[in-house]
């Protein structure tokens, strides 16, 4: 099954008044890599607030020269169509996505096509950091390369967090004797074996003396 990790990059965090500055997805096909990528660069027309670029350090100027989102809209909808879309933090792409793709009058992303790693990672280990570097941590995932937040390089990096939680799953070693059958029928035919156990007489008790006193035949020593 084809399925398609995605991240952005974008000029703040607010949905409403920022924009996407940076695209970047890979498909793989049963957690392997196609070789298939869209990535492209945006010009949002807008200034880049500080925290952002201190997170991603692109810069207004670079962006100058790049498309819009409605030059791409449709080759980036046509690239992830009717695939299913891993994010990390999905909540956060998919405000600014759908933002970008209703002004494109294009079909909005579902919810219900997304697998949100954050959450899948949240589930699987309670109480404990989950963030994409928290999480190559926990894996032994190299991330030396993240210097800064990287749509492209993010989703390499997603995508070997993808594996990890999904396939490295320890197998159940877990009985249920209550639904089992046969260990129930087991059981019972033991419990009815009960009744054949009997006492010996005391007469059979005597003969039992007797013949432990008689002289056994050598070659019965020797079977």
């Amino acid at each position: 099954m084809k399925e398609v990790l995605l991240d952005t990059e974008t000029t703040g965090l607010s949905s409403v008044k920022d924009k996407i500055i940076e695209i970047a997805c890979i498909e793989i096909d049963d957690h392997i890599p196609t070789g298939e990528k869209f990535h492209v660069f945006l010009n949002p027309e807008m200034e880049i607030s500080q925290g952002a670029y201190e997170t991603h350090g692109i810069t207004r100027e670079f962006l100058d020269d790049k498309p819009k989102f409605k030059d791409i809209a449709k080759e980036f909808q046509e690239f992830i169509n009717e695939k299913k879309l891993i994010i990390h933090n999905a909540d956060f792409d998919l405000a600014f996505l759908n933002k970008e793709l209703k002004e494109a009058k294009l079909p909005v992303i579902s919810k219900a096509n997304v697998i949100d790693t954050l959450n899948v990672a949240r589930e699987k280990f309670p109480g404990a950091q989950n963030s994409l570097d928290a999480l190559c941590k926990r894996f032994k995932i190299d991330n030396s390369r993240r210097q800064k937040h990287s749509a492209l390089l993010d989703c390499e990096l997603l995508a070997k967090v993808y594996i990890e939680l999904f396939e490295k799953k320890e197998p159940s070693l877990q009985f249920n004797m209550d639904n089992d059958e046969s260990v129930v029928q087991n059981v019972k035919i033991l419990k009815n074996r009960e009744h054949l156990i009997q006492e010996i007489t005391s007469e059979e008790k005597e003969i039992h003396k007797k013949f432990l006193k008689k002289d056994l035949p050598k070659s019965s020593m020797l079977n």
